[in-house]
């Protein structure tokens, strides 16, 4: 249970207190600029006036951009119409101020001044007319630096309510992950029991380790790199028992230490799968390479198909891969790069222009000629997913 008194108390921003500053030596510096360019010890009596003011301003900010707002109903309530009110309020504080100022100019005129300082103590119409101006003018000010308090406090809450919109996002989206994934395991196990396989137990036991990970594991936030590898091994050698395929999956460069999200690569390796496997004449193959340097993570995921250009287009709006999309884009929002690319054996005239595009963007992933060529003269879909790493 989190109580109210856990949560962090929020002091104000420094640029606010910047802001109160400013104000404060506002009039005193300008007055002293302009005023007692020549008489230096005047200048701290006129900055402790306006510091013994500055709480006065503070004040009459909260509660004059309250009653603006109208946050505070039981004080407006007995007000059909609030301007009276506001009217009212401002002149209050402004006959307060005005009445502290003239006490302290009388008090400052008991002491020996010069003439240039008696001119300005004395409560004279000039005199008035100065201080009326500069009150108003700070009233004024007080009433925009509460505006910008109140701008900053929703910039606030609305990222703190994005963030828990953002987690509540995340959650939804692994959710639908999740027994995604399960039912396709689940009839790879069917498969098996219908053939009377003998390695029907084996997926069992590696099923079970897969529920382990997606129960105990995938709560976190972030998990360790070397669990999500152990976990796609897993689904990979079930699917190695299932079919007759050339199937590979390759990790290069050091693992240790990095921590990524769950649940970024297995819909893109699952879709490899499913289309591989989704015709029953040829070679199917698909190759999984996970590659760590340079501070990246990239994953490719190579898999030979029967479908068209057209029928693979349509397939990258798929349930599993638009999930994954949505889950990037959550996450990842300016630090990953997906590309699905898709190409043809038998190119038409209307997939010529695509070809050419796939290819270059081909020689930019796979700079390995062996690679390059295998996609090039083959039906393939092919998925590189680039994602900056961050270190446990």
């Amino acid at each position: 249970m989190e109580y109210d008194n856990d949560r962090p108390l929020k002091r104000p921003p420094k640029l606010e207190i910047f802001y109160w500053v400013v104000m404060a030596i506002l009039t005193p510096l300008t007055n002293s600029i302009t005023l007692f360019p020549r008489d230096p010890r005047i200048w701290p009596v006129l900055l402790l006036i306006a510091g013994l003011l500055l709480p006065v301003y503070i004040i009459y900010s909260r509660v004059m951009g309250s009653a603006l707002t109208r946050s505070n109903r039981t004080i407006l309530s007995i007000w059909r119409n609030p301007v009276p009110f506001i009217i009212l309020l401002s002149v209050l504080f402004f006959l307060i101020i005005q009445t502290f100022i003239q006490a302290v100019y009388t008090l400052i005129l008991k002491f020996p001044l010069s003439a240039g300082e008696h001119f300005y103590f004395a409560l004279r119409g000039p005199t008035v007319a100065r201080e009326c101006w500069w009150t108003l003018v700070n009233m004024a000010l007080s009433v925009a630096l509460f505006y910008i308090r109140k701008a900053d406090d929703e910039k606030d809450l609305i990222y703190a309510m994005q963030k828990e919109n953002t987690f509540y996002q995340l959650r939804y989206l692994r959710s639908q992950l999740n027994p995604h994934f399960l039912f396709n395991t689940l009839n790879s196990i069917y498969s098996l029991t219908l053939q009377k396989s003998d390695k029907a137990p084996e997926v069992v036991v590696r099923l079970a380790d897969i529920m382990r990970y997606l129960i105990y594991e995938c709560n976190e936030e972030k998990i360790p790199l070397e669990k999500e590898i152990e976990f796609i091994r897993n689904y990979i050698e079930i699917e190695k028992m299932r079919h007759s395929a050339d199937i590979r999956f390759t990790v290069e460069g050091a693992t240790n230490g990095i921590q990524i999200e769950p649940y970024i690569f297995i819909s893109f390796i699952e879709n490899g799968f499913k289309h591989a496997m989704d015709h029953s004449f040829g070679d199917p193959f698909i190759f999984i390479t996970l590659r760590v340097g340079d501070g990246q993570l990239t994953l490719n995921v190579i898999n030979s198909t029967s479908a068209d250009l057209e029928m693979q287009a349509k397939r990258i709006n798929g349930k599993g891969i638009s999930h994954s999309r949505s889950l990037l884009e959550l996450l990842y929002p300016a630090s990953y790069d997906l590309d699905i690319i898709q190409t043809e054996k038998d190119e038409t005239r209307t997939s010529e222009i695509r070809m050419r595009n796939a290819r270059e963007r081909l020689e930019n992933l796979y700079p390995d000629s062996h690679t390059l060529d295998v996609i090039l003269n083959k039906s393939t879909f092919t998925v590189s997913l680039i994602l900056k790493t961050t270190k446990a």
